[in-house]
């Protein structure tokens, strides 16, 4: 039987290719995915080489690259040494997954889907918005307290719902695109803005009474966190979700960070604990499972998030039009293994 893999193969392209299945290692767990979750910004940026990349395959220039570290699907087998899933269960894979019909998972990079009802194509995102779950913790928001989601990819339109979810108030979200913005206020923000208006930065102050206390940027610019530095509040807290990969802006440490006494925390996922859960600092696998209960419980409506199934084999065709068109891709697109049987 053979293995069936998305793979980056040049800058700007992608193919779907073959190759066979192998035997698993003591450790591993093989899973039969069903759906592989999209992260466009991270896909992107390795699509196109861009700086910043981190992890494995990251060297500048490297070729072939897989990408595609959130699915769902059902453990086929397990290694001799596997103890906490058997075949026939229902799982998140996390790292060491990719774009693919069948992927060989550390035990550690699994969560079990125990919801029955809940449809792969919306478990999938367990994962990603798990991050913004963690980027949202890091602020230690209360209830009550005002916040802004900056960018309005995946990431960001998880972290307006879950910022809804966790009492904020108001809720303020912003993007370039007219179309993001519109699903932010279907998510539960309570007003959203263009940062390209030349009176942003005073829009998003006076809407949130004088400074926004908890900012989640996730834009990854740094003109962005910029005018996100402009409307935190005194001693409010800013998580830098986002991947920066070009820095272009300058900012006044002393004007706009040290003398408010904002924080400036670093959010990316692996900056969290890889045992043992503790307040505004969970592991990936206790917020996917928090995510996941969102979503069956109807706090996280994932048919306003989902936006695009595609087959796996229209992937060099996806992949293109993500290289050459970021903002107008769906923001909550999968691949659907089934669909190649």
């Amino acid at each position: 039987m053979n293995r069936k893999i998305i793979q980056f193969v040049s800058v700007g392209k992608a193919e779907l290719i073959d190759e066979p299945l192998r035997r698993i290692a003591d450790e591993e767990v093989l899973v039969a995915n069903e759906i592989s979750a999209i992260s466009a910004g991270t896909e992107r940026a390795n699509l196109m080489d861009l700086p910043n990349l981190g992890g494995p395959g990251a060297l500048p220039g490297q070729f072939p690259k897989r990408l595609g570290y959130s699915g769902a699907g059902r453990v086929v087998e397990t290694g001799r040494n596997v103890r906490g899933v058997k075949a026939g269960d229902r799982v998140l894979t996390h790292w060491g997954s990719c774009h693919s019909n069948f992927n060989y998972i550390n035990e550690n990079s699994l969560a079990k889907i125990t919801g029955g009802a809940l449809p792969s194509e919306h478990a999938v995102f367990g994962v990603i918005a798990g991050f913004s779950l963690g980027g949202l913790r890091k602020t230690r928001l209360e209830i009550g307290e005002s916040a802004a989601v900056v960018g309005l990819g995946i990431l960001g339109v998880f972290a307006v719902a879950l910022c809804r979810v966790a009492g904020a108030a108001p809720v303020i979200a912003s993007d370039l695109s007219a179309a993001r913005r519109e699903l932010a206020l279907s998510l539960g923000a309570h007003h959203v803005f263009n940062p390209a208006d030349g009176d942003y930065v005073e829009k998003v102050r006076e809407a949130s009474r004088g400074g926004v206390n908890a900012v989640i940027e996730v834009s990854g610019q740094a003109v962005a966190l910029k005018q996100a530095l402009g409307f935190t509040a005194r001693f409010g807290r800013v998580a830098l979700l986002g991947c920066t990969r070009v820095s272009d802006a300058a900012i006044d440490f002393y004007q706009e960070v040290h003398r408010p006494g904002v924080e400036i925390i670093g959010a990316h996922t692996q900056a969290r604990p890889e045992h043992d859960s503790r307040p505004h600092a969970w592991t990936w696998r206790d917020d996917a499972r928090a995510v996941l209960d969102f979503m069956a419980d109807g706090r996280l409506d994932m048919t306003k998030i989902l936006s695009a199934v595609y087959s796996p084999a229209e992937a060099p065709a996806i992949y293109s039009s993500l290289a050459q068109a970021p903002q107008t891709f769906p923001v909550g697109a999968v691949f659907d293994w089934r669909k190649l049987k």
